[in-house]
């Protein structure tokens, strides 16, 4: 078979889509065209994240957005124009359109609703990419906004990728929100009911003090929270802006010295005890010929 033959080959009609016939050279094309649509819009998107927009005084969250609209409007652009080019009659599509929205009804649900659940994060910039977030039990770092998921970056170096709906049906808790990086824990501390609670409030201050992870404005605070079953229940509540990403191991840290402080001042950490009561044996007697007790 000749290259001339070949090609007439290709260019037979398969089916016709409204008034356009498709052929596999067709069809071959338009999946060029898409793969080269796609290089060339993360191109542009990485060249304005990268060289233009970093130049300016717009915060990540929003470079990245505007990178993305623009990447997404250059690959639908290019597609309609490289469709016309081919001579597919745009009207024709509503055909195709009514089989899509059959698709969508049936099995596309998903996919779309993580699309849209992603222009509304977009849009909205509620979560931004390097906001350290909380999502389900998920705690991470977002290294990525895309247009179905979102990629947060664990502590243990985990990437896990989360469908955009979850974003938005769900309560998230970003702990980085509008740029303040300054986040209160809460040390709960129980101690024994022989323990002097001024006592315990001024260690429990001190430690607070001596780290150099805990801001001093706002200050430390400690509250005293409860009578518990078996101990005095104080909370010790500390800001801190560098271990946001790490906040285990500032408790840690506190914990540690917590325990050394009360420990060094006699003072004892208790732990829930049952005490078990036994009355004295009732004596009972049973006449003879009964067979229950008299």
């Amino acid at each position: 078979m000749s290259w001339k033959e070949m090609a007439e080959l290709l260019r037979q009609p398969l089916f016709t889509v409204g008034k356009t016939e498709v052929s596999i050279a067709s069809m071959a094309w338009i999946l060029a065209l898409f793969v080269v649509l796609i290089i060339v819009s993360r191109f542009i998107r990485r060249i304005l994240r990268t060289q233009l927009l970093k130049h300016t005084k717009m915060d990540i969250g929003l470079q990245y957005l505007i990178s993305r609209i623009v990447g997404y409007v250059v690959l639908v652009l290019g597609l309609i124009i490289g469709l016309e080019t081919i001579g597919v009659n745009f009207s024709s599509l509503a055909v195709i359109g009514g089989a899509l929205g059959v698709g969508i009804g049936f099995g596309l649900q998903n996919i779309v609703h993580n699309f849209v659940s992603g222009l509304i994060i977009m849009g909205e910039r509620a979560i931004q990419v390097g906001d350290r977030v909380d999502v389900g039990g998920t705690l991470g770092e977002v290294i990525r906004v895309g247009a179905r998921s979102t990629s947060v970056r664990t502590n243990d170096n985990v990437v896990i990728i989360l469908p955009n709906s979850e974003f938005v049906s769900n309560r998230v808790i970003n702990w980085s929100h509008m740029g303040d990086q300054n986040v209160r824990l809460r040390i709960p501390v129980g101690v024994s009911y022989g323990s002097d609670p001024r006592e315990v409030e001024r260690i429990l201050l001190e430690v607070a003090a001596a780290s150099s992870n805990v801001l001093k404005d706002p200050a430390p605070q400690v509250i005293f929270l409860a009578f518990g079953e078996s101990s005095l229940d104080f909370e010790l509540r500390v800001w801190t802006a560098d271990m946001t990403r790490r906040p285990g191991v500032l408790k840690s840290d506190l914990y540690f010295a917590i325990w050394d402080r009360l420990k060094a001042a006699g003072i004892e950490i208790p732990f829930p005890q049952r005490y078990l009561h036994i009355k004295e044996p009732v004596r009972v007697e049973i006449e003879a010929g009964q067979s229950g007790p008299a």
